[in-house]
């Protein structure tokens, strides 16, 4: 009689079964995890894509250059809306980023312990502060500022008849580089006041990146200079800032995507213009700012993918500001800490 044959145990996997078997798993779990954001991106080029292109088949190229948006007549062109988001986003970034730069250094530099955490805190305070307190503010405390500046500018004869002169222009269609400079309202909402709003809040994201990067720097690099006798200023622009401009140059182009997309505080202070820019204080509009006036009420089909399109190109042109910071910073990074 035969004796029944016994089953060798099951011998536990070896610890670097276990391992392999465990990265396989995180590696499909992140692979999944990053498709989802490819996913998201190719998603949302389609769907914009898809509604705006009644609009860029009735329209074509000439939607990027044509002047005019006229809702009742059906005829959109973005120049005006492109043209304002430019204008102030890029001005705005030239205002703050000197005064975001010369924060950071305060901070990181010059400023005592006891001094520096609080004012630190305080400037990434700034970027917590919600949009639509920004736009209140803009409206109640600084544009009765401009306003009285505005109306006190034309008590002289001689600016009213610049004035004048300008108002024909502007009513002609065109401007010069003086009457651009001419106060075209008197409520103080306009370009001016978007720009002003949206240096205060661009300028956090700046100066905070810029404090850190600046931390950052190695130490020895300051000791070395001053040990070869450099002062205080030949540190900070020859050991301090080179190193860090690849990290500066990056809170700058986030600051810069900040305020292309910033939409309540600018629609709330602009004057929602869609005319070429005239007058740096008077009404204006970005695509931001028309798309959020404008969405909840197209009505026509048309309108509302014209107003469609202006997100594509906003969201296009925030590719392109993205792609292009990539190549700036990777050629700013010194070469032995890429």
């Amino acid at each position: 009689m035969s004796e029944p044959t016994q089953s060798s145990p099951t011998r536990p996997p070896t610890p670097s079964a276990l391992s392999s078997r465990s990265d396989r798993q995180f590696e499909i779990l992140i692979l999944a995890l990053a498709s989802v954001i490819v996913l998201v991106f190719a998603l949302s080029i389609y769907l914009l894509g898809s509604e705006s292109w009644p609009a860029l088949q009735r329209f074509g190229l000439e939607f990027f250059t044509q002047r005019t948006w006229n809702p009742v007549e059906g005829v959109f062109g973005a120049v005006a809306m492109i043209t304002g988001t430019l204008v102030t986003s890029l001005v705005a970034l030239a205002i703050s980023v000197p005064l975001a730069i010369a924060s950071a250094l305060f901070v990181a530099e010059y400023a005592p312990k006891w001094l520096a955490n609080p004012v630190g805190y305080l400037i990434e305070l700034l970027a917590a502060v919600p949009s639509v307190v920004y736009g209140l503010w803009a409206l109640f405390v600084i544009a009765p500022i401009l306003s009285r500046w505005e109306q006190g500018f034309f008590q002289d004869p001689a600016r009213l008849a610049l004035y004048t002169s300008c108002k024909n222009l502007w009513d002609s269609g065109s401007t010069t580089l003086q009457c651009f400079f001419v106060p075209s309202t008197f409520d103080g909402r306009g370009l001016a006041l978007a720009i002003i709003i949206l240096t205060v809040m661009i300028l956090p994201y700046t100066a905070s990146v810029a404090r850190d990067v600046i931390r950052l720097v190695p130490q020895e690099q300051r000791e070395a200079m001053y040990a070869l006798g450099a002062t205080k200023w030949e540190v900070i622009s020859r050991a301090i800032l080179p190193y860090a401009r690849a990290g500066i140059m990056g809170g700058v182009i986030l600051a810069l995507g900040r305020a292309l997309g910033e939409t309540l505080a600018v629609a709330m202070v602009i004057g929602d213009s869609q005319d070429v820019l005239k007058s740096l204080f008077g009404g204006a509009s970005t695509m931001a700012s028309v798309i959020a006036n404008q969405f909840g009420d197209a009505q026509e089909a048309l309108h509302r993918s014209s107003v469609v399109t202006l997100g594509l190109t906003l969201f296009f042109l925030s590719v392109i500001v993205n792609y292009v910071a990539r190549l700036i910073i990777a050629r700013l990074t010194p070469k032995g800490i890429q």
